[in-house]
């Protein structure tokens, strides 16, 4: 079985146990893909945890799940040194739940800027530096951040630096009412069944073969001049009309144009393709920049979303052949 086959037997397998919830099973599978991180914004009970559970338990690999509180230390994520006096390292570093595979940092604005900030280099450079020494995490390594977008007291907003950091910020909303019917069907039946049975796992050999494969998705120069247009457009509004200008404080970073040329490679080979199109740079374009755009006094004011300024970038900025 090639490795594209791989793929999609998992979707297909986490799409049974996760129900009107594609597109997150989508972009999910899309980031481990693509060697990022991922924020995750829904309202509590839309999936989120279990979307990130079912995908460890299709993988053969690690979880952790952290859950951020006000009262967590930078220590309890990432790992202590502990004084050992019978041993001949007096201190010896015992590593903290971020030394997994898949992270999953539960309701991570609920915990101060410098527990968030424990994340930083995990999530960047794949290590964790404690006491003057560093130790690498495993190559297969993702972060899975949720927010709830309603409760807003005891939170902590996620500065700028850990925002650029994520790949894509990705919101959920309800399910449909057929959806909601097959969840509830679901439901019964797993309270029913009691014992699950046990599947063959995927190897991280298969996604790591992916990702030589993803490598290789070619991208015009056409296309990458389109990218580079889009983040423009976000950084300079104002030569494409008054109204985009009054909108936007600040663009995307360069992190931002990265994100996207990985995230449309990584789409193009989900669909099956190996090259990039328009339609695949314009699949992510918004969950690689909502989180990366400052709005202005006026756009907030007046209840301008930042997909709502990305979709007038998106109508404004042509593909040059």
């Amino acid at each position: 079985m090639t490795p594209h086959d791989s793929i999609q037997e998992l979707k297909t397998r986490m799409s049974a146990s996760i129900i009107g919830q594609d597109d997150l099973i989508d972009r999910i599978i899309l980031v481990l893909l693509a060697n990022g991180n991922m924020l995750l914004e829904g309202l509590p009970g839309l999936a989120k945890t279990r979307a990130i559970k079912t995908l460890a338990q299709e993988l053969n690999c690690g979880l952790s799940r952290i859950q951020f509180t006000p009262d967590l230390l930078p220590s309890d994520i990432t790992g202590t040194e502990i004084y050992q006096p019978d041993s001949e390292e007096k201190f010896i570093f015992q590593q903290g739940p971020i030394f997994s595979n898949l992270i999953l940092a539960d309701e991570i604005n609920r915990s101060p800027a410098k527990v968030q900030a424990a994340l930083l280099e995990a999530m960047e450079e794949r290590q964790v530096s404690v006491a003057g020494k560093t130790y690498k995490m495993d190559p297969l390594f993702m972060v899975m951040a949720t927010q709830n977008p309603v409760e807003q007291e005891g939170t902590y907003p996620l500065p700028e630096a850990q925002m650029d950091r994520f790949l894509m910020h990705v919101t959920i909303n309800y399910p449909d009412d057929a959806a909601e019917l097959k969840i509830l069907r679901l439901n019964r039946n797993e309270q029913k069944s009691g014992e699950k049975i046990e599947k063959e796992k995927l190897a991280p050999e298969v996604i790591f073969a992916a990702r030589k494969e993803i490598a290789e998705v070619t991208i015009s120069e056409a296309m990458e001049k389109y990218i580079v247009d889009i983040i423009s457009a976000t950084r300079y509004p104002a030569k494409y009309g008054e109204e985009l200008d009054n909108w936007l404080d600040f663009g995307a970073s360069p992190r931002g144009s990265i994100a996207i040329d990985r995230a449309c490679r990584t789409h193009a080979w989900m669909q099956g393709n190996d090259f990039v199109s328009p339609d695949n740079i314009r699949a992510v374009v918004h969950d690689c920049l909502r989180h990366r755009l400052i709005l202005s006094y006026e756009a907030n004011a007046e209840g301008i979303s930042a997909d709502k300024v990305l979709d007038t970038i998106l109508e404004k900025v042509a593909v040059v052949a």
